[in-house]
């Protein structure tokens, strides 16, 4: 067996080891008994709130989808775009070392429409920047808020308007396709941060939080950044060990940092549930292909796309 064989059949149970153990690690800190009795005690219309404000994102955040695909000549409606997009979230959440919601997209719209992978990881790419360019923005505009942040205001604020010009420049010279729309864009992609803030926010209204939201959304934006590491399972673990070790830093309860991620992370596994009728019950989409498959697909493609 070579090695490429053995790492896609030991890369899942590791990740699920490795989320185990930053779980684990997370309630040695804290008192595993006290985030129940949160969850126990929590206003549930504030959490129907939160996961309605995060589903929301996730629509505003397939159209954002749509805008780079359409950047490479792909034309399809938004309601197709959007099933797949569900199918995508919840091969994400519930298949996190296979090929996953991002690879089986690539995969699809490679062998139905002829175009050439590169140019669909390309697109999928910079929707994803543009996501972490947002996360950038509202993370300058909350730092000026949290005195533990010891630095001139200025300071973020130039360095986001210094990057956020580079990164125009650099799509405008080497990546035209995706520049045509690059204000509206990345309004949508900071829509779809916005939403995810206001789910944050009912999560902690929930428990009647009358405190500074500022280090609880900074805190909570950095462990998003952080979860790109993807070395557990749908980002659990990860963002609650970050959140945990915030509270250290920021003037925050790390009780209610943990309970905000754990039910953060729920929320995002409830909204990838409908995507499990694209699985079982429509005939819509292919199966999920094999890696083989995939890897397949790649070699056949043109030399000089």
């Amino acid at each position: 067996m070579d090695k490429k064989k053995l790492w896609n059949k030991v890369k899942i149970p590791l990740k699920v080891i490795i989320t185990a153990l930053l779980i684990y690690y997370v309630f040695q800190k804290i008192d595993f008994n006290q985030v129940k009795q949160l969850f126990l005690t929590s206003n549930m219309w504030f959490i129907l709130l939160a996961f309605c404000s995060y589903f929301l994102s996730q629509v505003v955040s397939s159209w954002r989808l749509l805008s780079f695909l359409k950047a490479i000549g792909l034309e399809f409606s938004f309601w197709y775009n959007f099933r797949l997009y569900l199918l995508g979230m919840f091969y994400n959440v519930f298949l996190p070392g296979g090929i996953g919601g991002d690879g089986y997209k690539v995969y699809l719209l490679r062998k139905k429409f002829k175009l050439p992978t590169k140019r669909l990881l390309l697109a999928l790419f910079f929707d994803r920047l543009s996501g972490l360019w947002a996360v950038g923005f509202i993370s300058v505009v909350l730092i000026i808020f949290i005195p533990q942040i010891e630095i001139p205001a200025t300071w973020p604020i130039t360095a986001l308007l210094i990057g956020t010009l580079i990164y125009f420049l650099v799509l405008r010279r080497f990546f035209t396709d995706f520049s045509r729309h690059f204000v509206r864009n990345h309004i949508k992609a900071g829509m779809v941060q916005s939403l995810q803030i206001l789910s944050v926010i009912c999560i902690l209204l929930s428990q009647d939080f009358d405190g500074k939201f500022s280090p609880y959304l900074f805190s909570f934006l950095m462990s998003s950044i952080v979860a790109l590491i993807n070395i557990g399972v749908a980002g659990l673990g990860v963002r609650d060990v970050f959140m945990a070790h915030a509270s250290d830093v920021f003037d925050i309860d790390q009780i209610l940092a943990v309970f905000l991620t754990f039910t953060f992370w729920m929320i995002n596994v409830l909204a990838s549930l409908p995507g499990l009728w694209y699985v079982y019950r429509s005939k819509e989409f292919e199966p999920l292909p094999s890696e083989e498959e995939v890897a397949h697909l790649k070699e056949e493609e043109p030399k000089n796309p």
